[in-house]
């Protein structure tokens, strides 16, 4: 899984490897953490995944697990077998740390039934009792003690004498040379004792000058009275030094000859402290271990992303089931970012080994690869546009495609010309899908929706909003198409209300023809061909499926979807019953436009929904159709025929005005034709 850096980075495996990184108490501990990798060998990962579970449960069971934190011991074993002599306080740390390793070997040794895996490798584990004894027996506080060699604890009976006799004699001496002292004071200078004379007086006091104060007035003197005596000491301590030595280097050669027991102990404690780190980490998220595929699949139930604690809203996803590639869709800020992150880090944790936030149920595959484009990715210091950002991870996933792949893809034709950004978007899917890989990715674009809906082994999924409370629900809905409800959180951040009613206008102008939008507006369905043709292009989209009547004026005055005659009441297409329908009902985009009659339903392509024919198609090809009680230009290239008005209402004589016109213009315009009203009057929105 070499080469994925900047999956890791995206999506945030880095900032979990960091905390793991403070759960360690030993810096051998921590080197191990740093420098380990997911892996995709299905036999490494599942010896990972039980030695958490089991470090996890220890850490559950309340035990206080006895890891060291092996001060000095690194270094200690980087110089072994160097021919180094080490000082006290380094053996020392070594008995302690000796001490340390037989507390793990008792402690793993009786916890075999509850971690069997992790409580064998301390078999490894060699306890060293002769060193540890031997060094326990000479060092003390840091010090050598006077039991480590006959010969040592002789010379400091005798250094000691040495220091009682100087400390009499010098005693002696400022009584005798008190008035040509400055003070009554012995100190020490160059490591003999001295005492300050005045320098005036100095003749008074025979002996060697070893130093003088900064003024100049003082001079340190040793005392010719004790000169011989101070000499006799210093000869004791060289005689101590060197013994010192001789003991040092034999404790260090005793350490060097236990050098490959010192390493596998050494091994054991980091991996021990490493498997103990994962534990903690699981623990602090409420992680579980995942089972374990032998197929590249994913089956998340109730995943969390770890870094958002118990703020993120469970996770509910498959892929590489029923289907390879999802596309999820929804509002922004509703959450599409954060699952697609979920997704890839949940994959990335376990295949290291590590827990996951999820429930037990949770089924992860093994990827050889796994890469995101996630965020604008735009680089300054490489001169990389946002687009051009995209590009290359597209081209690097192209590269490593296969059926051990999982790809994240975040808005899809984004960051260029949304016709061409849509047109690449789903050729890359096309070519993902043929060649294996798992892919999820975010759109906002109803052509790759459509591309959803009509594609096997692609499935729509949205981030659920609620239209009461104008709040994303941050919950997953796998099956349906969502929408990007722009308008609806514009008006909610507070955006004014002059400018909203505005941009309301500007939808509606841009399907119209002569207008800026609507000329720049390309030919979906000659573009795109079925993924613009599809009539069911969202999962949900409803189907009425009532009286002629009521199908039709529900379809002009407001409906979500295309009319359909048929048994009473409403249903819900199912995404193979709208791929063959949209597929079959699709017109060739080189064939004679169609002819439309009042009454019509058709499928309108820019909007994504069915309308009803309010005026044929004048001189230049222009159709005025009602949708959603508004009567809309568009032209005839941009519908498509979907149910004849035969199909839909009872007879010639059929009273359109049921349609077009609302419930009390109607009203109205029959009491009138049967007498005068006074004060009555019809009034009709102006025609566009």
């Amino acid at each position: 899984m070499n080469g994925m850096e900047s999956a890791f980075k995206q999506l945030e495996f880095n900032r979990v490897m960091e905390k793991l990184l403070e759960y360690t108490v030993s810096p051998a501990g921590r080197d191990l953490a740093e420098r380990h990798q997911p892996s995709d060998e299905l036999k490494r990962v599942r010896i990972w995944q039980q030695e958490t579970k089991e470090a996890a449960a220890l850490l559950a069971a309340g035990a206080s697990i006895p890891l060291s934190a092996m001060e000095g011991i690194d270094s200690f074993m980087a110089l072994l077998g160097k021919g180094r002599i080490y000082a006290e306080t380094e053996l020392e740390q070594l008995a302690v740390w000796l001490s340390s390793v037989a507390q793990m070997k008792k402690y793993m040794d009786s916890k075999r039934l509850t971690a069997p895996t992790i409580a064998s490798y301390a078999d490894s584990m060699v306890e060293c009792r002769d060193l540890k004894e031997e060094l326990v027996r000479c060092i003390r506080y840091g010090r050598l003690t006077d039991g480590a060699s006959p010969y040592l604890a002789d010379i400091r009976r005798h250094i000691y004498a040495a220091e009682q006799r100087i400390e009499k004699k010098m005693e002696q001496t400022l009584t005798k040379y008190r008035t040509a002292l400055q003070e009554q004071l012995v100190s020490k200078r160059r490591g003999r004792l001295v005492i300050p004379v005045k320098r005036e007086l100095r003749k008074q006091v025979p002996g060697t000058v070893w130093d003088e104060s900064s003024s100049g007035q003082t001079l340190f003197v040793e005392p010719a009275d004790v000169a011989e005596l101070q000499n006799a000491l210093q000869q004791l301590l060289a005689d101590e030094e060197r013994e010192r030595t001789v003991i040092l280097s034999e404790l260090s050669g005793l350490a060097e000859s236990y050098a490959p027991q010192l390493h596998c102990n050494l091994e054991a404690m980091a991996s021990f402290d490493f498997i103990m780190a994962r534990g903690k980490l699981g623990r602090s998220y409420g992680g579980i271990s995942p089972l374990l595929s032998a197929q590249p699949e994913i089956r998340i139930v109730g995943g969390r992303h770890p870094l958002l604690r118990q703020e993120a809203v469970p996770l509910h996803v498959e892929l590489g089931t029923g289907w390879n590639q999802l596309i999820i869709t929804g509002p922004n800020t509703g959450g599409k970012t954060v699952a697609l992150k979920t997704i890839g880090l949940l994959v990335l944790m376990a295949q290291a080994g590590l827990l996951v936030p999820a429930e037990e149920g949770t089924e992860l595959g093994l990827f050889r690869h796994v890469m995101a484009d996630v965020g604008d990715g735009q680089s300054l210091e490489q001169s990389l546009s946002t687009f051009s950002s995209h590009l290359a991870a597209i081209k690097a996933m192209l590269e490593n495609a296969g059926p051990r792949s999982l790809f994240l893809l975040d808005e899809l034709a984004a960051g260029t010309d949304p016709s061409e950004g849509i047109a690449l978007s789903v050729a890359l899917l096309e070519e993902l899908l043929a060649s294996g890989s798992l892919t999820a990715a975010s759109t906002h674009f109803n052509e790759i929706k459509a591309y959803a809906s009509r594609t096997p082994g692609c499935q729509n999924a949205r981030m659920a909003f609620d239209p009461e409370t104008l709040q994303p629900l941050y919950r997953l809905e796998v099956g349906a198409a969502g929408e990007s409800h722009a308008f609806v959180i514009a008006r909610r951040v507070g955006l004014p209300a002059g400018l909203m009613n505005r941009a309301e206008q500007l939808l509606a102008a841009a399907v119209k023809p002569g207008t800026a939008a609507g000329t720049a507006e390309k030919d979906a369905a000659g573009k795109f061909g079925a993924a613009a043709e599809c009539p069911g292009a969202g999962e949900g989209v409803e189907q009425p499926d009532a009286k002629a009547e009521g199908a039709a004026a529900s379809a002009a005055n407001g409906a979500e979807a295309a009319p359909h005659a048929g048994s009473a009441g409403w249903r819900k297409l199912s995404a193979a019953e709208r791929s063959e329908r949209g597929s079959k009902a699709a017109p060739s985009p080189r064939g004679k436009p169609p002819e439309f009659a009042k009454g019509d339903a058709v499928w309108i392509y820019p909007l994504n929904r069915a309308g009803i024919v309010y005026r044929p198609a004048d001189e230049r090809g222009n159709v005025m159709v009602q949708v959603e009680g508004r009567k809309l230009h568009f032209n005839r290239k941009r519908l498509k025929p979907y149910i004849a008005k035969e199909k839909l209402y009872p007879g010639a004589d059929y009273d359109m005005d049921i349609v077009f016109d609302s419930k009390e213009n109607r009203k109205a315009r029959k009491l009138m034709s049967r007498k005068h009203v006074e004060g009555l009057s019809i009034i009709s929105p102006p025609e566009p």
